[in-house]
């Protein structure tokens, strides 16, 4: 049943926002936390963040997508969340992952299904790190 609602929850959310170009802060917003960001940004297995992008405070970082040097500067926090949740509705043909959405998700593992790759909560400490460590000089 909590799967369920945890899924209804995404569906409304998903429909209130996918109409615009930002997702409103989640209540996990209040208690983000930047270095928790920044240890999920590094997380290989959990994110794979530095895999393609270079980012700002990172040694490691790769070139597939864009360089989110200056990213508080050219997006508001609205934005950022908006693209790390379901990149696929700005870009249908991305194969940046859909981090906090469910939807027509194919081949997903049993244990996976209906669950987010980040949490509400992880979702906001990576938005907050990403607002701080990319305001530029």
């Amino acid at each position: 049943m909590k799967k369920i609602g945890l899924a209804l929850v995404l569906l409304i959310a998903t429909a209130t926002w996918a109409s615009n170009d930002g997702m409103p802060a989640t209540a996990s917003a209040a208690s983000a936390n930047p270095e928790r960001g920044r240890k999920l940004l590094v997380n290989r297995q959990e994110t794979g963040c530095v895999l393609c992008h270079a980012i700002p405070g990172m040694k490691e970082g790769g070139d597939m997508g864009p360089n989110l040097q200056g990213l508080s500067q050219r997006l508001s926090a609205e934005q950022i969340r908006y693209r790390i949740a379901d990149p696929r509705l700005l870009n249908p043909q991305t194969f940046m992952p859909a981090y906090f959405s469910t939807q027509g998700l194919h081949n997903v593992a049993k244990p996976l299904m209906g669950k987010t790759i980040l949490t509400e909560q992880g979702l906001e400490d990576i938005v907050a790190y990403l607002l701080n460590a990319t305001k530029g000089p």
